[in-house]
C-alpha cells in the first residue's frame, strides 16, 4: 500500500474509484486546544472538561475535539490520493459530523470519486469531485462530506512535474 500516489492527475481519476486512505491519524489534546484556542472558537466543550462531561447529562467522556479540526485532519488524509495535484479546493458540502471525536481517537478516512468533469476556464486542468468518510478506529464515522478540487492534468504538467507518463494499472 503506497503512502504516497505516484499520481492523481485529472486524467487518471475516475468515477466510482474508491480509496482506503493508508494513513491514520491520532488527534492529541494539544491538536485540539491549539485549534479551539488559535481559531478563537469559544465553545466551551472544546476546551473546559468540567463543562463537557457535565453538559446533556454526562453524554461526553472528554472535551469534544472541534468540528473544523476534525474536517482539517480527514481531508488531509485524503489528499496523498486525491489532491497532491490539485491547484485549489473550490467546494465542501454536505458535511456532517454524526459522532463525537476525543483526544486520543484515532482518525481515518475513504473516499470515491463521484465526478470527474472539463474545467472550461483551465484547459490545463479539470474539475473532481469526491465524497470523504471519516471514521475512528471502532468503525464510528466521524466525519463525511463532498471536497471539490481543481486538479492538474498530467498533459500540461506532468513534465515539468517530472511525471511525463501515465500511472501504471
Amino acid at each position: 500500500m503506497a503512502y504516497t500516489a505516484t499520481g492523481s492527475y485529472f486524467e487518471e481519476l475516475r468515477v466510482g474509484d474508491t480509496f482506503e486512505h493508508a494513513r491514520g491519524r491520532t488527534v492529541t489534546q494539544a491538536d485540539n486546544l491549539a485549534a479551539t484556542h488559535g481559531t478563537l472558537n469559544t465553545a466551551q466543550a472544546h476546551f473546559d472538561l468540567h463543562y463537557s462531561t457535565s453538559m446533556m447529562d454526562g453524554a461526553f467522556a472528554e472535551r469534544l475535539v472541534m468540528g473544523g479540526l476534525t474536517l482539517a485532519i480527514v481531508v488531509g488524509l485524503t489528499s496523498a490520493d486525491l489532491s497532491e495535484n490539485a491547484l485549489g479546493d473550490l467546494a465542501l458540502t454536505a458535511v456532517r459530523f454524526p459522532n463525537p471525536v476525543y483526544p486520543g481517537d484515532t482518525l481515518y478516512a475513504s473516499s470515491e470519486v463521484l465526478r470527474v468533469v472539463d474545467f472550461p476556464d483551465r484547459p490545463d486542468a479539470g474539475l473532481v469531485e469526491y465524497r470523504f468518510t471519516g471514521y475512528k478506529d471502532d468503525g464510528s464515522t466521524v466525519v463525511e462530506g463532498v471536497r471539490t478540487i481543481l486538479v492538474k492534468r498530467r498533459s500540461a504538467f506532468g513534465e515539468r512535474d517530472g511525471n511525463p507518463t501515465e500511472r501504471e494499472n
